[in-house]
């Protein structure tokens, strides 16, 4: 958290860090550790998160599933295990 602090203050030059304390938290992530992807209930709402620490490495394959069930077209996976009924 300390190189995280010292990039800040090059980005932000007036950043006065004093009477702040470092903490870092849990990563976010759901409990069977994979994320919910498909459409809700609702019209025109489609779901997609709880990619954990890699939503930027699933972002792209996510933005094409998500792609598909928006234009109607078949899903090159089976996102039966990605619903968020599962819970």
């Amino acid at each position: 958290s300390k190189a995280m602090l010292e990039k800040a203050k090059r980005f932000l030059p007036g950043l006065d860090p004093s009477g702040g304390r470092e903490w870092m938290g849990f990563r976010p992530s759901l409990p069977d550790s994979l994320p919910v992807i498909g459409a809700a209930s609702a019209p025109n709402v489609y779901y997609a998160f709880g990619h954990g620490h890699l939503g930027l490495t699933q972002s792209a394959a996510t933005g094409r599933l998500i792609r598909d069930l928006i234009l109607g077209q078949t899903s090159p996976l089976d996102l039966t295990r990605f619903r968020a009924q599962r819970f």
